[in-house]
C-alpha cells in the first residue's frame, strides 16, 4: 500500500463490521499470561505492530508463543524463571509495551534495557521510573527512552500513595511491580483510568482488591494461566461510530465490542451530541462487558468534553474533535493536557488537521475550542500517529462532496493499532478493495 491514501466524501455507511481485538486487553492478555507458569490460549488477539512489540520483548525473557489458527498459545516458564534479554527490549511505537513491561522488569533479578522508535523516545517516562525508584528498583536517570531498569537488589518495597497522572499505563506498571514486592502496596488513582489489568490479574488469582480509586496489592499469590477471548476494540469502533453518526442515512452494526465503563466515554460524548447509539446483546466475555453496537446517522450538536470524561475517552479525542467539527455550535475540550504527550501532540496535530479542512479552532494548553462548520477535502498528514490518520479518514468521509477527496499522507500509521482499517473503510462504503 502506498503511504498516501485518497478518501472521497461518502454517502451513507451501511452494513456490519467486526473491529479488531481490543489493543489494551491484547497487551495485558500477553503480559499477564507470561507472568504465570504454564499455557494459555488467546483468541481474537489484535495483530498489530504494537502487540508484536510486546510479544518480541516477552520472547527475549523466555516466553514462547505459537499461532494456531485464530488462536495464539502462550507458553511461559513463569516470571521467576525469566532470563536476561540478549538485546535491548525494542518496544517500537508502543507506549503500552514499554510502560507495562518496565513494571515487570522492576521485579526481575537482572537489568533490562528499553528503547523504541523516534516517536516513543519523545514520550515521558519519569512517570513510571520515579514510582519504581521509590519502591527500591534501580533505574536510569533518563527522562525518556532509551533507559534501563534493574531489580537485582531484590529489595522491592511496596508502593503507597497517589500516582501523578490518571493513566492506566502508569497504574499497571506499578501493579506489576507490586506483585513482586516484599510488602503490600496501595495505589490511589487521581481519575478513573481503564481497569483491564486489575480485572485480568484478579481472575488469574492475584491478591488484589479495588475500592473506588484505591487498588491494594498483596504480593505472593501464584498466578494461574487464563484463556482469554479478546473483545472488539471500542477505540477502533469509535471511528465507525463517529463516521456513521456524521453521515446522514448511515446505519452500521459493530458486533462483539468491549464496553468496559472505563472505556465508554466516547459513547457517552456522542450521545450527548445527539448520536443514535444502541447497545444490544450485552454480556460478559473473559470478565469484560461486551455488546453489539448499532449506530445511525443523526444531526450532531456541540458539547463540552472535560474532567473524568477525558480520561475515559482519551484515545478517542481526535475522532471526537472531527464529530465536533460537523456539529452545530461550539464544542470545548478541556483537561486534556495528556494529549500533548501521545504518539503525536494530539492537540496540535488534531487542530492542524481540522484547520486544513476548513474548521475554525482555538487551541490552548489542555484542549481546544472547535467551531462547527463544513469540512472540505484537503491534503493532511498523520504525523506518524495512527489515531490521527483514522480521524482524518473519518473527516474526509463527511467532507463537502464538491470539495473533492482528502489526501492522507503517512496512511500506514494505522498498522500500529488497526492494520485492516483501509479495507474496512472500503467495505462500509461498498467499494471493492
Amino acid at each position: 500500500m502506498s503511504d498516501s491514501v485518497n478518501v472521497e466524501p461518502s454517502g451513507p455507511l451501511r452494513g456490519e463490521l467486526r473491529v479488531p481485538g481490543d489493543k489494551s486487553i491484547s497487551h495485558r492478555a500477553l503480559i499477564c499470561n507470561a507472568l504465570a507458569e504454564g499455557e494459555a490460549q488467546i483468541t481474537g488477539l489484535l495483530d498489530s505492530a504494537d502487540c508484536r512489540s510486546t510479544i518480541a520483548c516477552l520472547r527475549q525473557w523466555g516466553v514462547e508463543f505459537k499461532e494456531t489458527g485464530d488462536r495464539l498459545i502462550v507458553r511461559s516458564p513463569g516470571q521467576s524463571a525469566f532470563h536476561p534479554a540478549a538485546d535491548t527490549l525494542d518496544c517500537g511505537n508502543s507506549g503500552t509495551s514499554i510502560r507495562l513491561l518496565t513494571g515487570v522488569a522492576a521485579g526481575l533479578p537482572f537489568r533490562s534495557d528499553f528503547d523504541g522508535d523516534a516517536s516513543l523516545r519523545q514520550r515521558p517516562m519519569r512517570r513510571v521510573l520515579d514510582p519504581l525508584a521509590q519502591m527500591g528498583a534501580s533505574v536510569s536517570d533518563a527522562n525518556t527512552a532509551p533507559y534501563w531498569v534493574d531489580g537485582s537488589n531484590e529489595t522491592l518495597q511496596g508502593f503507597n500513595g497517589e500516582i501523578a497522572v490518571a493513566s492506566a499505563q502508569v497504574k499497571s506498571c506499578i501493579v506489576f511491580a507490586a506483585l513482586r514486592a516484599n510488602q503490600p502496596s496501595r495505589i490511589v488513582e487521581p481519575g478513573p483510568s481503564r481497569d483491564h489489568t486489575e480485572r485480568m490479574l484478579i481472575a488469574m488469582g492475584a491478591d488484589i482488591e479495588v475500592d473506588g480509586p484505591a487498588i491494594s496489592v498483596r504480593p505472593g499469590a501464584t498466578l494461574q494461566p487464563q484463556d482469554v477471548q479478546v473483545p472488539g476494540d471500542v477505540s477502533a469502533a469509535a471511528f465507525w461510530m463517529i463516521a456513521a453518526a456524521m453521515v446522514p442515512g448511515s446505519e452500521i452494526l459493530l458486533p462483539n465490542v468491549g464496553v468496559n465503563p472505563r472505556r465508554t466515554g466516547v459513547i457517552d460524548v456522542l450521545r450527548d451530541m445527539g448520536a443514535q447509539i444502541d447497545l444490544t446483546n450485552q454480556r460478559e466475555m473473559s470478565g469484560e462487558p461486551v455488546a453489539d453496537i448499532v449506530v445511525r446517522g443523526s444531526q450532531l450538536r456541540s458539547t463540552v468534553i472535560d474532567g473524568d470524561t477525558v480520561v475515559r475517552a482519551v484515545d478517542e479525542i481526535p475522532a471526537l474533535a472531527v464529530a465536533a467539527a460537523l456539529a452545530g455550535g461550539v464544542t470545548e475540550i478541556r483537561d486534556a493536557a495528556e494529549l500533548r504527550v501521545k504518539e503525536s501532540d494530539r492537540i496540535a496535530t488534531t487542530s492542524a488537521l481540522l484547520q486544513a479542512m476548513g474548521i475554525q479552532i482555538d487551541e490552548w494548553s489542555d484542549g481546544m475550542r472547535i467551531f462547527g462548520g463544513n469540512l472540505r477535502g484537503a491534503t493532511v498528514d498523520s504525523h506518524g500517529d495512527h489515531r490521527l490518520a483514522m480521524a482524518a479518514a473519518v473527516a474526509a468521509l463527511a467532507a463537502d462532496p464538491e470539495s473533492g477527496p482528502t489526501t492522507i499522507n503517512g496512511a500506514s500509521a494505522v498498522d500500529i493499532s488497526y492494520p485492516t482499517f483501509w479495507q474496512d473503510l472500503h467495505q462500509l462504503r461498498h467499494v471493492p478493495v
